[in-house]
């Protein structure tokens, strides 16, 4: 249940405004600040956002917390994602898991954000307990950077809304501003104001590093579903018993060394 009505009752008399002076900052008709106050209505997601911002506050702030004379903001560099995620439920009332197309992510980096979005996106729910405690999302990748994963595999992602809990060299789906929707290895422990460092696990591709600041969402790898079945190990062949044996003595000496 969140706190809109004693909250924006709250801050309002805290700041000195009256119902119609609030009201006419916002753009609205007084009747509505007493609806919103008196828990008889809820302001939709653009005017909540107008809301909270006026206070100085992120949206989860304005719904989640209890604000009264005791109450102090955390600090905002904690690796939680401080707003509200969006999400979709079936006639049960059970949590969706949405699916992200490769030809939607796109357009995930406007509207993740955006309830309207999300409703519109593809969803299914699977039979599977590991995936009923939590909030879960599905997202397909492409490229061969996470070989043997092979590109159009769907990767089901568990909403991490603390980044502290990142346990580095565990793959995650990580959405941001610059390089959009990508399934990697995180390289590092979450520091705040630092880069994370992202690992594909064929080594064509280089690692690099994304500023946390341009991050807008990381999602925990939980499963995925492919229509590409594993094909059987090759037989070795002498070339490639070389090569093993190659890497073995390299190995050798660098331990020797150390």
């Amino acid at each position: 249940m969140s706190n809109i009505a004693s909250n924006l009752k709250f801050l309002r008399k805290k700041s000195n405004l009256t119902q119609q002076q609030f009201a006419d900052l916002m753009g609205i008709k007084r009747s509505l600040i007493g609806a919103y106050e008196e828990d008889r209505a809820e302001p939709k997601y653009e005017l909540l956002k107008k809301i909270a911002s006026h206070f100085e506050l992120s949206i989860d702030e304005f719904i989640q917390e209890e604000i009264d004379e005791q109450w102090k903001p955390q600090p905002k560099s904690q690796g939680s994602n401080l707003r509200v995620l969006s999400i979709s439920v079936d006639n049960q009332d059970r949590e969706n898991i949405e699916l992200v197309p490769v030809k939607a992510s796109a357009g995930y980096l406007n509207g993740f954000s955006d309830p309207q979005y999300i409703a519109d996106l593809p969803k299914f729910q699977l039979p599977m307990p590991a995936l009923r405690q939590g909030t879960f999302r599905a997202f397909e990748i492409k490229g061969d950077s996470m070989l043997p994963i092979q590109p159009g595999s769907i990767i089901i992602g568990e909403y991490l809304d603390n980044w502290n809990d990142i346990k580095p060299m565990e793959t995650y789906i990580v959405i941001s501003k610059n390089e959009g929707v990508v399934y990697k290895r995180i390289g590092n422990k979450f520091k705040d104001y630092k880069d994370l460092k992202l690992i594909s696990d064929n080594k064509v591709y280089d690692p690099y590093t994304v500023p946390v600041e341009d991050i807008l969402e990381i999602w925990k790898a939980k499963a995925y579903i492919s229509t590409h079945l594993p094909e059987p190990s090759p037989e070795p062949t002498m070339e490639s018993l070389t090569t093993m044996m190659a890497q073995m003595q390299k190995s050798i000496s660098q331990l020797k060394k150390n």
